[in-house]
């Protein structure tokens, strides 16, 4: 896929990559350059994560020990 940078240097993300990845109007990206490359990051509400790791064990995880 393929855009233009407008005058204001404005881009627009096509409609399909907006509805793969669930995008909404005035949704905050955080953008990283690294080598020449740009990376356009979606940030996401913490509740939005909850479940991404179904199946760990969180119980004695970290020892009383270990915290300050």
């Amino acid at each position: 896929m393929e855009t233009t940078i407008s005058s204001k240097f404005q881009v627009v993300i096509p409609k399909a990559i907006r509805n793969r990845l669930h995008l909404r109007p005035k949704q905050k990206l955080r953008i990283l350059e690294k080598g020449g490359v740009l990376y356009l990051i979606p940030e996401r509400h913490i509740q939005e994560l909850r479940g991404i790791a179904p199946g760990v064990e969180v119980r004695d995880y970290r020892d009383k020990t270990e915290r300050f």
